[in-house]
């Protein structure tokens, strides 16, 4: 009897595995994040419209009952394709395999199209890759979830190979290794996968470009700390283009490869690749390069990409008058890993910045003097008891502009979506020494802007516009001439940019940068004279 019942044991475990393939027009429930949902659900039905070797297309059931169907037939043709030919490929030659055939038996991964919240693209759920009885709420299979809106556009195939990293992520680290990437570091591989495929190559309209302009709205978001909001996504991204760009993309997939998660798996990669800086000075140099990107000013700080050649974050600006003894105090709060920039321009005479850390030395301190002949100069400011001093010389006669870019890098690990602030101080004062003028390179005391300023002209006054213009980050190394050159015009384009809103409620209509200065314009020039 026993060696029956053996038999009939290994009988039944030899036995093949059926798995039913699914068909075009069938239908089925699936479990969806309400969080994500656009009506809140936690469930919906949907109709399966596109197979493809590698991709069942399942679209909400409610939805596709009333959307134009020709539309969305064509678009999940095109974007079956796309993961076919491409994504798919590309992405597993370069980081792995996801789990196949995976929890259902089944070597297609399911993409489960529904609406969701405004701002959502897509999003990737882990409790698919458990049994129900693991993980109530399981699809129990290997799936993604893409917003109805986005495979609309062009965006779509970003996307889809976004969330499919993700799934790549969770077969390399928590079923090959047990362990559970952090988040910051998993996001981060998803978010150049679309540049990693290509498809930013072309900038505008781009994913890359939406992640620059939410980036730019918002700086100094920590890339650790993971708030599941666009901010996080622009810089993650951002900072991912600046690693790839120096160390390669070795970086991101040999720290995935690894038994070790978030920082540690990126220095384990960096050593790998016989590359002798850590995840700390790599991140302090991405602070320095993102505000100079300009390779002559050192190697390191600018971007590799063209099409982010042109990018510059906005410092916070720190305004003191321009005659007489003066002093400011900022205190300001940040998280480990984000960035922040403040320039001081302004003063005269002799400078000193006394910063305080109320967190111990914990705080990383690069420095940029920008001097008169656009030239910078890089400089670090280290702690000692939680204080450090900077004392610059002649500050308006040799130098315009010194911008701060302090960084607090002690937290390692165990990155969540609530890391604690700390708080630093810096004040600033000026000894107010009077400067007289020397070859036109100063402003004199007395001076503001009366006269409109246009391409072509020469005029006394596109000295002091040019200096104005050096001191605002947005020229560099211009001509101390009178001529108003098509280097001023594009500066001038910049300032008007970059003062948007302030030039248009004083000109009285809305101001595009134009290149002229008119009222707005000086308006603005001078009240940052002091006037």
């Amino acid at each position: 009897m026993k060696k029956i019942i053996f038999l009939i044991i290994v009988c039944f475990l030899f036995l093949p595995v059926v798995v039913k393939a699914d068909s075009l027009g069938e239908k089925r429930s699936f479990y969806v994040d309400s969080d994500y949902d656009l009506n809140k659900r936690g469930s919906i039905n949907a109709v399966l419209l596109k197979i493809t070797p590698r991709v069942y297309f399942y679209v909400d059931e409610n939805w596709w009952n009333f959307t134009p169907q020709n539309e969305i037939y064509a678009a999940l043709s095109s974007l079956g394709d796309e993961f076919d030919n491409k994504i798919y490929p590309v992405l597993t030659s370069n980081f792995g395999s996801e789990w196949t055939p995976g929890i259902d038996k089944d070597a297609k991964i399911t993409v489960l199209i529904h609406p969701m919240i405004e701002g959502v693209g897509g999003y990737f759920r882990s409790n698919d890759e458990y049994t129900k009885l693991q993980v109530p709420g399981s699809n129990e299979k290997e799936m993604v979830y893409l917003s109805v809106t986005s495979i609309k556009n062009s965006d779509a195939r970003s996307f889809l190979a976004h969330e499919f990293t993700h799934l790549i992520t969770f077969n390399q680290k928590n079923k090959t290794h047990g362990i559970e990437e952090e988040t910051w570091l998993n996001e981060m591989r998803a978010e150049y996968a679309s540049t990693l495929l290509g498809y930013d190559d072309v900038f505008t309209g781009s994913y890359l470009q939406n992640r620059v302009q939410v980036f730019s709205d918002n700086p100094i978001d920590s890339i650790t700390e993971w708030n599941n909001v666009k901010e996080d996504y622009g810089a993650i991204n951002l900072f991912a283009q600046y690693l790839v760009d120096y160390y390669g993309k070795e970086i991101l997939i040999d720290s995935l490869h690894s038994s070790k998660i978030g920082i540690d798996s990126i220095n384990y990669a960096l050593q790998k690749n016989g590359i002798n800086k850590d995840f700390s000075q790599i991140f302090t140099n991405w602070t320095i390069a993102i505000f100079i990107n300009d390779c002559n000013f050192g190697q390191n700080y600018c971007y590799l990409n063209k099409n982010l050649k042109n990018l510059h974050v906005y410092p916070r600006i720190n305004f003191l008058p321009l005659s007489g003894q003066s002093i400011l105090s900022v205190t300001e709060t940040t998280k480990d890993w984000a960035g922040n920039w403040f320039k001081i321009i302004g003063g005269r005479g002799n400078i000193k910045v006394s910063f305080i850390s109320n967190g111990g030395n914990s705080f990383t301190i690069p420095y940029i003097i920008q001097k008169n002949n656009g030239s910078c100069v890089i400089k670090f400011l280290d702690l000692v008891q939680s204080k450090g001093e900077i004392n610059i010389q002649n500050f308006g006669s040799e130098s315009v502009a010194l911008t701060l870019i302090p960084s607090t890098q002690i937290k390692l690990s165990g990155f969540d979506d609530n890391e604690l602030s700390r708080s630093f101080t810096f004040t600033v004062s000026a000894s107010g020494q009077q400067i007289i003028p020397d070859g036109n390179s100063l402003i004199p005391a007395s001076f503001t802007f009366q006269k409109n300023l246009y391409f072509g002209m020469l005029n006394q006054d596109v000295v002091y516009l040019k200096i104005m213009l050096a001191a605002e980050g947005c020229v560099s190394g211009l001509a101390n001439t009178t001529y108003f050159g098509p280097k001023t015009l594009e500066a001038v384009k910049c300032f008007q940019n970059k003062y948007k809103s302030e030039i248009s409620a004083a000109a009285g209509y809305t101001i595009k940068g134009t290149g002229f200065v008119g009222i707005g314009t000086r308006d603005r020039l001078n009240i940052l004279l002091g006037e």
